[in-house]
């Protein structure tokens, strides 16, 4: 089990001068992190620009300095070597690329010209996009893999669909935080150990990197409702979702509240969309 990485996430000074910020530097320890946790080995890719550019080089549009013979023939090359690889080992979980870069770019690369107003371009970069049927997944996304599951865990039935979702997410390799599993959940707590499940649960709520919250039901639970409006306020990516075909007003699924603070999706497999959760091999048609 492997994934395909950019190399500057392993050494950013690989990165063209002055464009690494600190920010950048702990989306990719993160998403090392990640991969250490899961026990996912991390094979880098070549660079192209740094072969082509040299290590010590200014920022560069894909027009401005990479669009060349010379380096189409360097990417074609450098293709080679990475299929001899996927040959070898099979496919890779994905590939874990860096968005704007002109050559590893996920969701948009730096196309040019520079001074444009459409400057930066949706799509990969010049490499990555040689591998269309890989899936990609930009360092950020894949750094954020802490999920706080809000839901609802007063029954058996409650309990048993957050543990199918634990597993679910689990198996693509998201550390998940499962509140029912954290203090006494009988009646028979007492105020002291309300106390500690709250500062327990708010802890891992303010560290967290998204929040995944169930909101079946005819009215959303209202702790899970309470975690969402607090991931929301605290800037937390919160993902929804809701099975039930009951719907709250004629433009509403739910609460317009929770609706509008969360991105909602209707199954499993659209909730893995909207956390760009790795493919298994399994998953592959």
């Amino acid at each position: 089990m492997y994934v395909l990485i950019s190399p500057c996430i392993l050494n950013p000074g690989l990165r063209a001068r002055g464009i690494t910020r600190g920010e950048d530097l702990e989306w990719y320890s993160r998403a090392l992190e990640r991969c250490r946790r899961f026990g996912i080995e991390t094979i880098p890719l070549p660079c192209p620009e740094t072969l082509y550019l040299g290590p010590d080089r200014e920022p560069a549009m894909f027009v401005s300095r990479l669009d060349t013979p010379d380096f189409f023939r360097l990417l074609g090359n450098l293709e080679a070597e990475v299929r001899a690889i996927i040959d070898e080992r099979g496919p890779p979980l994905c590939i874990i690329g860096v968005n704007s870069s002109p050559a590893c770019g996920v969701n948009a690369t730096y196309y040019g010209p520079a001074g444009s107003t459409n400057a930066k371009r949706p799509g990969r970069g010049a490499f990555l996009a040689r591998f269309p049927e890989i899936p990609a997944i930009d360092v950020e996304d894949f750094a954020r893999f802490r999920v706080y599951l809000a839901a609802p865990l007063f029954s058996r039935a409650e309990k048993e669909y957050n543990i199918s979702l634990f597993e679910t997410l689990s198996a693509h390799f998201f550390e998940v935080y499962l509140p029912q599993e954290v203090g006494d959940d009988t009646v028979h707590r007492d105020r002291r150990a309300h106390q500690a499940i709250f500062e327990r649960h708010l802890a891992v709520l303010g560290d967290t990197d998204i929040v995944v919250a169930v909101i079946d039901g005819a009215d959303a639970d209202s702790g899970t409702s309470w975690e969402m409006g607090y991931a929301y306020a605290r800037g937390i990516p919160v993902i929804a979702i809701r099975t039930d075909f009951r719907i709250a007003g004629h433009y509403e699924q739910v609460n317009l509240m929770l609706e509008q603070s969360a991105r909602v999706v209707r199954s499993t497999e659209g909730l893995l969309a909207a956390l760009n959760a790795p493919l298994l091999p399994e998953d592959r048609t």
